[in-house]
């Protein structure tokens, strides 16, 4: 009987409360201690004051796995389900922090999506420092923002499986949660506000000086402002015989007639500055006109030599490929007389080896028949000399072409 769920409580999530808890840590925490001293008989107003005496969270710890205290008062929340504004007092508590972490999660098992980040998200902005248990029984050091991270971000919390919830963005974006406004946006917003006001107090003294400097302390308004005064200073008296009286004559100090002349002249130096520059960057600008005429000039110049040097090298392509094509011809002609040559003694031998054998030549015989092959070849090359002209300049110019080595005119 005392471990059963209150008749009056509503389901959550369409289950029994009580088995948002797995079994077998519910069935530890019935037979636990403090289940069964503590936490017998206990109601949503007696269970504030076994809040307040905690002084340390977690799930289970030890090697049999036994639940906290924190997880037995969860339990027993679950089991009476107290009314939403007491979870609520819990969540808003300030003095007693476990007790503040107690609502938390208890809002985290059995409240909608909205209520979870109404109420979860403020608690961002508790830095104060937790007593964890951890499964080996030993404790850690946490604080209450990382606790509260842990219920929004996570699946598992102190042994128990938390129910699933909706990211932000997507409810933002559905219209079922508004934008998060952060605790510390109104402080950037003051400063934001104040570096404004500042920005805007230094633009408007800069355009302060501004003015001053151009308009109040302008080197014109100055002389005329000081002529003006100095014209009342300085005058003189004229008596006027007709009219019988005295009049008054305005006048300038001669210091205002010299800074006036300086100023003219500074005036004038300044224009004829002017016009000595104008002639400078007109006799640069021709310089630059006839650099760019000279360069064109040249360019054009270029390529002509380019085309007379691409027709030379045609022509002497065309002169190889002429003389390559003779050599070729004249090897061939001399190849055939070879051939033609070495058939005749081939004829010539068979017919002497048919024939008996002739008599030995004389000495006179065979010297003549020599002599006289030798003067045709010593003829020939005479005529072929060119040196034998009847034209005596072409003889004497065959005769240096020969001694260079060059063909001989034919003429």
């Amino acid at each position: 009987m005392a471990n059963r769920t209150d008749p009056a409580a509503k389901s959550i999530h369409g289950t029994n409360p009580q088995n948002l808890v797995e079994k077998i840590l519910r069935s530890k925490i019935y037979q636990n201690t403090y289940w069964k001293e503590q936490c017998f008989g206990l109601t949503a107003e007696t269970l504030v004051d076994k809040a307040m005496e905690l002084d340390h969270l977690g799930g289970t710890f030890g090697g049999n796995r036994k639940p906290t205290p924190f997880m037995c008062l969860v339990m027993k929340m679950l089991q009476i389900q107290p009314e939403k504004d007491i979870v609520v007092e819990f969540i808003k508590n300030e003095d007693y922090k476990y007790v503040r972490v107690l609502g938390a999660f208890y809002m985290r098992l059995t409240g909608s999506v909205t209520d979870v980040y109404q109420y979860l998200e403020p608690l961002y902005n508790d830095y104060r420092k937790l007593r964890r248990k951890l499964p080996d029984g030993k404790f850690c050091l946490t604080h209450v923002d990382e606790v509260i991270d842990e219920l929004l971000t996570r699946d598992y919390s102190c042994d128990i499986a938390l129910p699933r919830v909706q990211k932000r963005w997507t409810l933002e974006a559905s219209g079922i949660l508004e934008p998060r406004r952060s605790a510390l946006e109104e402080d950037f917003e003051e400063e934001e506000e104040k570096e404004e006001d500042e920005q805007a107090m230094d633009a408007y003294e800069a355009d302060a000086r501004e003015k001053e400097y151009y308009h109040g302390r302008s080197p014109a308004r100055e002389r005329d402002r000081d002529r003006k005064r100095d014209s009342y200073r300085y005058h003189s008296y004229s008596y006027d015989q007709d009219a019988g009286a005295k009049t008054l004559n305005y006048g300038s100090f001669p210091e205002d007639r010299d800074y006036d002349r300086d100023y003219g002249r500074g005036r004038e130096r300044d224009r004829d500055r002017d016009r000595e520059h104008g002639r400078d960057r007109d006799r640069e600008r021709d310089r630059d006109r006839d650099r760019d005429r000279h360069r064109l000039r040249d360019e054009k110049d270029y390529g002509r030599e380019r085309e007379r040097e691409r027709d030379r090298d045609g022509r002497d392509r065309e002169r190889r490929d002429r003389d390559r094509g003779r050599r070729r011809s004249r090897s061939r002609s001399r190849s055939r007389d070879r051939r033609e040559r070495d058939r005749e003694d081939g004829d010539y031998r068979k017919r002497r080896a048919r024939g008996s054998a002739s008599p030995r030549r004389r000495p006179e015989e065979d010297g003549g028949a020599r002599e006289e092959p030798r003067k045709r070849k010593e003829k020939k090359e005479k005529k072929s000399d060119g040196t034998d002209h009847p034209d005596p300049e072409i003889a004497e110019a065959n005769r240096l072409r020969a001694s260079l080595g060059l063909a001989p005119l034919k003429l």
